[in-house]
């Protein structure tokens, strides 16, 4: 499955990525999200969170490279690759931990990882379109938490 659409401001953002938790990301998924520095990554990452019922505060991981949340309903794992040096850092970061088939994956800049990363359940693409962010959406059939 593959969806497109346009959002213009970090609201619409927000809460493309609060329906996004709604209806496709399910326990166990791996999500990358894909996109140019300031894109929107963290922002549709704070959209999943408050779309499974999170109201704190959603910084970006990048100096933590994981923050994890433990909601009421859901666990959720937020990575941001981008200041990794090499693909064994992944493994470092303790990522297989979180691949117990319940723990939903948020991961940024998964280009950064991808060696050592699974197959994701579903991509997320974000580009700058003029004045609006262009959001391409694909969907894995299977659940795999297998590393390749």
């Amino acid at each position: 499955m593959k969806n497109s659409f346009l959002v213009r401001t970090e609201k619409e953002l927000e809460t493309a990525g609060a329906a996004l938790a709604n209806t496709l990301v399910v326990p166990g998924a791996i999500v990358f999200l894909e996109g140019q520095l300031g894109s929107g990554k963290t922002t549709m990452c704070r959209g999943i969170l408050r779309g499974f019922g999170y109201k704190g505060v959603v910084p970006s991981p990048t100096y933590t490279f994981v923050e994890l949340y433990e909601l009421a309903v859901q666990r959720l794992a937020h990575f941001d690759l981008y200041r990794l040096s090499s693909v064994n850092e992944v493994q470092t970061l303790g990522f297989r931990d979180y691949l117990d088939g319940e723990t939903i994956c948020l991961i940024e800049w998964p280009e950064r990882g991808f060696e050592a990363l699974p197959t994701p359940t579903i991509r997320i693409s974000l580009e700058y379109r003029n004045l609006s962010r262009s959001i391409h959406i694909e969907k894995n059939i299977s659940l795999s938490s297998h590393l390749r």
